[in-house]
């Protein structure tokens, strides 16, 4: 049994609200996931007036054994957070302005997806049976490295070149002495000039 993936059915709840602005007729937002949801298309749940929840899609979560740091991310978020993805719908003729790609328990892929600007990226609280399902996998995949202090390398110190920074031995072009070192000896006018005050 392959142990460096697992997934899991999330169903993605998204919610539908009159626009703010004449230029967005409806405001679409993932408002929650339904962790072991069955399938579905755009089935309603619950309405209030104008606004409409529906349980748009089930799509799978995976959870990769590489991935466990960008679910510790998201675990210690406040509260732990699941990210879901939108992408606007090419259909000209559905009644929905999106629909969802993907859902990430990565705090980094998710970034990856705001990065590009195509997609809508919404943060949504992970359920306490989800927080328990991806903490159980994290835990056994994650390794934090120990810090380990670098050794100098021995090839360094037979570089050591002789002569540089010896103040008894004449070089014009000394990056390691003093600048009060490189001046050039005062003599005439200004000297004596000096040697008054």
């Amino acid at each position: 049994m392959d142990t460096s993936k697992i997934t899991m059915p999330l169903g993605i709840v998204i919610r539908r609200q009159p626009g703010i602005t004449r230029w967005a007729k409806h405001v679409w937002r993932a408002v929650a996931v339904l962790p072991g949801a069955g399938p579905a298309d755009w089935t309603e749940l619950r309405r209030d007036g104008d606004v409409v929840e529906f349980h748009a899609a089930t799509v799978p979560l995976e959870l990769y054994r590489a991935d466990a740091e960008a679910y510790m991310v998201s675990l210690a978020m406040n509260p732990p957070t699941i990210f879901v993805v939108l992408r606007r719908d090419d259909d000209p003729d559905s009644p929905h302005d999106y629909v969802v790609h993907t859902a990430t328990a990565s705090a980094y892929e998710a970034q990856d997806y705001q990065d590009s600007g195509e997609e809508i990226i919404e943060p949504v609280p992970m359920p306490e049976g989800l927080i328990a399902w991806v903490k159980s996998f994290t835990d056994v995949h994650f390794h934090e490295e120990e810090f380990k202090k670098r050794k100098r390398r021995k090839h360094f110190e037979d570089l050591k070149e002789d002569g540089i920074g010896d103040s008894r031995i004449r070089q014009t072009a000394d990056v390691y002495r003093t600048p009060s070192q490189t001046k050039p000896a005062q003599s005439g006018p200004n000297k004596s000039k000096e040697t008054l005050h």
